[in-house]
């Protein structure tokens, strides 16, 4: 397979492995106070990196809307990088993307010809070609441009899947709209309803002799084969259909022959095509006027995307309750769709637009906005979003683990470490339980409310940190079992108090705690400070013993 070669590409290959695992800030809540959205004001590549121990393999849909590398800059982003930058930018968010996807998932990125190939062999890199699902025109303006020497009117939205055969069989088809509905008459009242036809004769290569005939209509004309065509029928079932009015011969009863397809019979979804006109998704200046009705003070995005634009994006990639992530969320508008469309959502946006723009934005969506979508999905307003900040990465720059870190900020960081997964639950899914296991499975398993475990920034993260294990069905250490490998996880004072016979070190006692909750039948991994267990007897026990904060290290 061609491969994209670009300077600095070795360093965009690695920078993602490099990125430290950051904590999640608790800045304040909006709405609903049990909401799962969240809006990360940060590095977009710093916060997806610092989703991963909680969201891997969650994501259903991502929508981007990267710097297009036109050589301008805009109020709210420089989008001015040379080629080779822009490449090394794009890169790493990628692959960490591909990680955050679940089997179902695609991804789709809005891009114009300034990078649209060179995007599409990137992205060839990362999720492979056979990811790759389909390229999309987008009738992005419908005015003419009369000053350059041609006219853009279109844009693209690249779309790649994990596992294109599962997103296939999962995706949705599109309504049927009205100019659709509107091709189906009854001008001869026919009591099935309205229909519509199609030729009744067809190409003659495949025809069999008895499909070669004169057919004569009820009022008398005969109608004759033109060269090379056949009759989709017999001449036996042929009057068969004409008897049943499955054949419409015109108003006079003499007309071309044509079969009748009723819309009752008809299947009521579209494939989607690969060409979306403005009339369907809207156009940037119809973003705009909405974020004029939205901000009227504030300055406006160059090319802010509809918001039907996004919903036809959603409405074929996901259902509802599925979580949508976008790391260049922007004004919103991505957020707001996801929203209202019944969707959960992760908003990254690096710029202080994070707060000027989408968190006052989706307020009045929570308060029942009713620009954009609103009317088409009847949105009348509830729900709520989280807001966080970049904190502190998980290890300091002596190694050791940052003390704001909770025992259940940790936990996800460690089983993550070991296991690959985002979650304790989803070893479940490692033994064939999961959605994700069945093509068109919606993987419904996301981690309803883990952004509150890495918050690490009050008192209340604190206490939610330290009663993170009863969250999880009882006080334990244990973290739960993959590939018959049972973990468990010492620290921060999670049996009582952080004195070693409190829990934080692995002593007789501590293990016959842990063996009280259920003794585990194969080997098992105990993370804490310190043990007082000789390294014969832990072999004697089947545990690995792991040192924190020596035996991890942020990879």
């Amino acid at each position: 397979m061609p491969l994209l070669d670009w300077v600095n590409k070795a360093q965009a290959t690695t920078a993602a492995s490099e990125v430290p695992y950051h904590l999640l800030d608790f800045r304040s809540a909006h709405g609903a106070p049990s909401a799962e959205n969240l809006l990360i004001q940060g590095d977009n590549l710093v916060a997806l990196k610092a989703l991963v121990p909680l969201y891997r393999r969650s994501i259903r849909c991502v929508y981007i809307d990267p710097p297009y590398n036109t050589q301008s800059a805009f109020e709210h982003y420089d989008d001015k990088l040379e080629h080779s930058q822009w490449l090394s930018m794009m890169y790493p968010r990628l692959t960490v993307l591909r990680d955050l996807l679940n089997e179902n998932g695609s991804i789709w990125v809005s891009i114009d010809d300034g990078e649209a190939h060179y995007l599409k062999v990137l992205m060839d890199d990362v999720f492979g070609r056979t990811g790759f699902v389909t390229s999309i025109v987008w009738q992005q303006r419908t005015t003419r441009e009369n000053r350059k020497a041609f006219s853009a009117n279109h844009e693209y939205l690249l779309v790649y899947a994990k596992d294109r055969r599962r997103f296939e069989a999962s995706r949705n088809a599109l309504d049927l709209d009205d100019e659709v509905r509107g091709r189906y008459k009854n001008p001869d009242n026919d009591p099935r309803g309205p229909w519509q036809s199609v030729s009744a004769n067809a190409q003659a290569g495949h025809g069999t002799p008895s499909q070669f005939y004169s057919l004569v209509a009820p009022n008398g004309k005969r109608h004759q084969l033109p060269n090379g065509r056949c009759w989709l029928y017999t001449e036996p079932r042929m009057r068969e259909e004409i008897a049943r009015g499955n054949i419409w011969f015109g108003r006079d009863g003499n007309g071309v022959p044509r079969v009748k397809k009723f819309l009752s019979a008809a299947t009521q979804s579209l494939t989607p095509e690969t060409l979306w006109l403005a009339t369907d998704v809207g156009t940037n200046d119809f973003a705009k006027k909405h974020l004029v009705e939205l901000f009227a003070d504030a300055p406006l995005f160059e090319t802010p995307k509809p918001e039907s634009l996004i919903a036809r994006v959603l409405h074929i990639a996901t259902s509802p309750g599925d979580l949508v992530l976008d790391s260049f969320l922007g004004s919103g508008t991505t957020a707001a769709v996801a929203h209202k469309m019944s969707r959960r959502w992760i908003g990254i946006e690096v710029g202080d637009h994070a707060v000027t723009h989408c968190i006052p934005r989706m307020e009045k969506v929570i308060g029942g906005e009713q620009g954009g979508i609103s009317a088409a999905v009847g949105w009348k307003g509830g729900g709520g979003f989280r807001f966080y900040t970049l904190g502190e990465p998980v290890f300091d720059a002596a190694g050791t683990i940052h003390p704001a870190v909770t025992f259940a900020g940790l936990a996800a960081f460690v089983w993550h470490f070991e296991t690959g997964l985002a979650s304790f639950d989803d070893a479940q899914d490692e033994r064939g339980r999961g959605a994700q296991d069945e093509p068109g499975g919606n993987a419904q398993d996301e981690r309803r409310g883990s952004a509150q475990d890495v918050r690490g920034d009050s008192a209340q993260a604190q206490r939610e940190g330290n009663n993170a294990s009863a969250r999880r069905g009882g006080a334990s250490p244990y973290l739960g079992t993959h590939d018959g490998v049972a973990y468990y996880l010492l620290y921060n004072g999670i049996l009582g108090d952080k004195r070693p016979n409190g829990g934080n070190v692995l002593t007789a006692a501590v293990l016959d705690h842990l063996d009280s909750l259920g003794r585990h039948v194969g080997p098992r991994v105990i993370y804490g400070e310190a043990t007082r267990l000789g390294p014969a007897r832990l072999k004697d026990l089947g545990i690995t013993f792991k040192q924190i904060p020596y035996d991890l290290k942020v990879r």
